[in-house]
């Protein structure tokens, strides 16, 4: 076996401490954030959202994490969590990993390889059923190319895979993929989780509060500094924004802060730090094909072309949002297709006016026009990132004699409905867990998908999905990757509006945050942060 490099936790702190400024990292005090929403539950394998990640990512340990120092996640950057070490057989396809002794859950109980085999066993649904830690799975097909996870002794585990996959490792350094405590009922991980991480799950009053408290054992000596973080949900953003201005919180929201916004808060709080960076995270449409009239490609096509993603951007982030097809484009992302390219993609019009004349064409063969325009539903999320570019679909849609009407859904039961595929068109938000084709498109577009929201189906597509993820050479790789986007906008099987850029705000006395620029879910530990009062 080819045995990975990784560093030991004694080293990497010694590391850390060897640089410097470390040394000024005060003891107590307690972080307060607003939070957005109500979390739809504490169980973070159980549900797709940062409002969960957020909050209760502090709670648990991974096996492996992406570096939390570094600004940009990448497979080059991954660290040791609760494993100590890993290595790859020859054939890339049995990935071991050697534990950290001495680890305990917060109940005391010990940490070992059987808790690792249970959890990932339980993701990917074949767990055993009784123990009931894990009743939904939106990231199962993560995890479809694992053939067995086996156990030997407490303290090795070992992942065999069907085939090679190089995004494997990366997808378990992800926010998304924590360990569980499996002696710990389904119901308690979803309302105040047991962990191995450096805060303790205190409270979780749902519409009102969440509190994590210092873990005292945690297996990092000295970590975290926090003695608390306590987050507030306040549902306004205009609320939120007004009480990080007035001083009740250290912290926005991650990304709450839209561009039209900042002067706003700059002004409210003229000492604020305020950080602008893209977040993997895409605007775009959700059209049920499986229900009339929408079964028709013609709609389905006629809707692409009605849109002016640069209205959008303009209006929601004054520009800045990023023009993309499905992965996060260059520079920021890895994977996304060039420039030149996008321009021939459906939607990526340079006449909009020419196009949407060719969309009404479209929708008036079909017995659409001013006096009987289509009346549709546009569900979304009932959040302002969500509801704002909601309004905006429905004015550019009535160009093309389609009617909208808002349909905003509260954030606990948003992904049940698209999962049901209980809408007509939806506006929605995707944050991609890691900045990988394997983590987008297996769970957005393989047929398969719990989270194929839109039931797109191409058997060619799946084809392809399968061909990246094993595909060792990069450039060869990332060529197969703009073959999928080509034919995902193609199909219309989601159209992107445009790829995130926001701003998160914090106090100055706020010391040891890294926002990460790939991905808004992987470096919320909070073990490094401190207080400077």
């Amino acid at each position: 076996m080819r045995r990975i490099v990784a560093l030991t936790a004694g080293t990497f702190v010694a590391l850390v401490s060897a640089a410097g400024p470390a040394l000024a990292q005060k003891q107590g005090g307690t972080l307060k954030i607003s939070h957005r929403d109500n979390p739809p539950s504490a169980s973070i394998h159980e549900e797709a959202t940062i409002s969960t990640v957020l909050p209760f990512m502090a709670v648990f340990n991974n096996l492996v994490l992406f570096d939390p120092k570094e600004k940009a996640n990448s497979p080059d950057h991954i660290v040791p969590d609760l494993a100590e070490s890993w290595a790859w057989s020859d054939d890339k396809t049995r990935l071991v990993f050697k534990l950290r002794q001495g680890v305990k859950w917060h109940d005391g109980k010990p940490f070992t390889a059987a808790d690792v085999k249970c959890t990932f066993d339980a993701v990917r649904g074949k767990g055993d059923e009784k123990l009931d830690i894990i009743r939904k799975s939106p990231r199962k097909i993560w995890y479809k190319n694992v053939k067995e996870i086996t156990t030997n002794g407490d303290h090795e585990v070992t992942f065999v895979l069907e085939r090679p996959q190089p995004s494997f490792l990366s997808m378990l350094a992800s926010g998304y993929s924590p360990v569980y405590s499996c002696h710990v009922s389904g119901r308690d991980m979803r309302s105040k989780p047991i962990g191995t991480g450096p805060f303790k799950a205190a409270e979780f009053k749902r519409n009102e509060s969440i509190k994590v408290v210092r873990n005292p054992d945690y297996w990092k000596k000295g970590q975290p500094y926090l003695d608390a973080i306590d987050w507030k949900i306040v549902p306004n953003r205009s609320t939120r924004l007004l009480g990080f201005g007035a001083g009740e919180f250290d912290m926005t929201f991650d990304s709450d802060v839209t561009f039209p916004l900042l002067k706003d808060v700059k002004a409210q709080r003229p000492d604020a730090v305020c950080e602008a960076r893209p977040t993997n995270v895409s605007s775009n449409i959700l059209i049920n094909r499986d229900k009339p009239p929408f079964d028709n490609a013609q709609i389905r096509k006629a809707i692409v072309m009605a849109l002016d993603l640069r209205a959008f951007s303009d209006i929601l982030s004054q520009g800045h949002d990023l023009d993309g097809a499905a992965m996060l484009p260059p520079p920021a992302g890895v994977w996304g297709m060039p420039k030149e390219m996008l321009a021939s993609l459906p939607g990526h019009a340079v006449d909009v006016e020419k196009s949407r004349a060719e969309a009404r064409k479209i929708m008036e063969g079909l017995g659409y026009g001013p006096g009987k325009p289509l009346k549709i539903k546009v569900a979304t999320r009932n959040i302002a990132i969500y509801r704002d570019p909601a309004v905006i679909l429905i004015d550019q849609l009535k160009k093309i004699h389609v009617e909208g009407e808002l349909d905003p859904i509260d954030t606990t039961v948003w992904h049940t409905k698209v999962t049901r595929k209980d809408y007509q068109v939806g506006m929605n938000l995707t944050g991609q867990g890691v900045d990988d084709p394997d983590v987008n498109f297996y769970e957005n577009y393989f047929s398969t998908s719990d989270r194929n929201y839109s039931a797109y189906k191409n058997p060619e597509v799946d084809k392809l999905i399968d061909q990246q993820s094993a595909e060792l050479d990069r450039d060869k790789r990332k060529k197969l990757v703009w073959e999928i986007e080509k034919k995902l906008a193609e199909d219309v099987a989601r159209p992107i509006l445009g790829h995130n850029m926001a701003n998160t705000c914090m106090a100055p006395q706020l010391k040891g945050v890294v926002l990460q620029v790939n991905s808004i879910y992987n470096g919320w530990r909070f073990e490094n942060v401190w207080l400077d009062r």
